[in-house]
């Protein structure tokens, strides 16, 4: 058996991207485009949408008429650019599709090219939501209907309620910072945790109320973790 895990080269890099208060912006106003705004819109982004008016479908005109995204009324133009942290292009125009890609790559903005994987500098995946749950699931652009086939599989296998138990286990890990706020109580922090979600039942974590995690935490010092049932008597 190997001492390390081996290397499987050909993925990609998954991760969390924090766009929150940056500025993404979206060239094209179709069904894709109307997918990316979405992306954007919960990751709490600032997007610019820049499309001509008559090349907008029914959610992107929605989405501009609630002013939750802001609206340039024309084709794309260079200077799009200079405020952008983000830019996903989504237009029927392989040409000026690749010029997006090659200007995004003078200014070192990150860029995605709807339906060009070689002109991406990211992939998006099909994500299942659930509160603060997020599951993607990647095929690194090779499959996107088989990506949603798989996330479709793996949400109805997940507890209708794992959105509320996660949201809980967050409050708690803030109040257990304030209570032991020392850098160095970082490994005891951790493994506590982790020994609570691992011993409390899913329906358990749902229930637990501010005064149960109060209740909970007057034990962290000695490292014991009561049940719900313990906690309440």
């Amino acid at each position: 058996m190997a001492k390390f895990p081996e290397v499987q080269g050909g993925g990609s890099l998954i991760l969390a991207w924090q766009v929150k208060s940056k500025h993404v912006l979206v060239i094209g106003g179709g069904e894709v485009a109307a997918g990316r705004i979405l992306h954007a819109l919960n990751a709490d982004a600032r997007v610019t949408v820049v499309s001509p008016a008559a090349g907008l479908n029914e959610e992107v005109a929605f989405r501009i008429s609630e002013k939750q995204v802001s609206h340039v009324n024309r084709t794309f133009e260079p200077s799009d650019l200079d405020n952008a942290d983000m830019v996903l292009c989504a237009i029927d125009d392989p040409e000026a599709s690749t010029q997006v890609w090659k200007l995004c790559k003078e200014r070192r903005i990150p860029a995605n090219i709807a339906d060009v994987p070689p002109e991406c500098d990211f992939y998006f995946g099909s994500v299942h939501r659930d509160g603060p749950l997020q599951v993607m699931v990647s095929t690194n652009g090779n499959g996107p209907k088989l990506a949603s086939l798989v996330r479709k599989k793996i949400a109805d296998t997940l507890p209708n309620n794992m959105g509320a138990a996660i949201e809980n286990v967050g409050q708690l890990r803030k109040k257990l910072r304030m209570v032991a706020p020392n850098p160095d109580e970082g490994p005891k922090r951790m493994k506590w945790m982790s020994a609570v979600c691992e011993s409390w039942s899913l329906d358990d974590l749902v229930d637990m109320t501010e005064q149960d995690m109060e209740a909970l935490l007057a034990h962290y010092q000695s490292g014991a973790t009561p049940s719900l049932q313990q906690v309440r008597n």
